[in-house]
């Protein structure tokens, strides 16, 4: 199965700010970047997204029919939604930083979590559908989680998967 993985474009959120699961808006002007992102995958592709918005706008402009999933929803930052990383306190972020992939956010989940809910989706995905060709439009967290899965890479390796704003990565399921 071929899939596209989309990452949304760029937020308004300033740099250093903790925003996984929190519904920011995008950083406009973006309709050039979603134009660019719609040349680069088939027009017949079925479209999966987020429910964020700043995922469904993107797929929105890519397909006229999309279905969307709580799964592919960024990492739950918990008690960090929307602070600066800067002003999350050692005592909480060490452990973090030590072992994202285990060590859950306070009040919100760990990398290993989001990789559960990711790899549930791909289930569901394969077992339920038969079109060949599939644009995800996401987060980066959730594409690393599928990076690593498709490219056998340990979970602690998953930032050595660049992920850009407006990314399309074409992978074969």
């Amino acid at each position: 199965m071929e899939v596209y993985l989309v990452r949304h474009t760029e937020t308004v959120c300033e740099k250093g700010i903790c925003y996984g699961q929190t519904d920011v808006t995008l950083k406009e002007p973006y309709l050039e970047q979603f134009e660019s992102i719609k040349s680069q995958i088939p027009t017949e592709a079925v479209v999966f997204s987020s429910p964020l918005s700043r995922c469904t706008l993107l797929a929105n402009y890519l397909s006229s029919s999309i279905s969307t999933d709580p799964r592919l929803m960024e990492m739950n930052f918990g008690d960090w939604e929307m602070k600066n990383w800067d002003a999350i306190p050692e005592a909480d972020s060490i452990p973090w930083m030590t072992d994202f992939v285990n060590v859950a956010v306070p009040n919100g989940e760990s990398f290993v979590a989001l990789h559960h809910r990711v790899t549930d989706f791909l289930e569901t995905l394969l077992s339920e559908n038969n079109s060949k060709k599939i644009v995800i439009v996401t987060h980066a967290g959730v594409i690393r989680s599928i990076l690593c899965t498709n490219s056998n890479l340990p979970l602690k390796d998953a930032f050595t998967n660049k992920v850009d704003f407006g990314a399309v990565l074409k992978i074969e399921l």
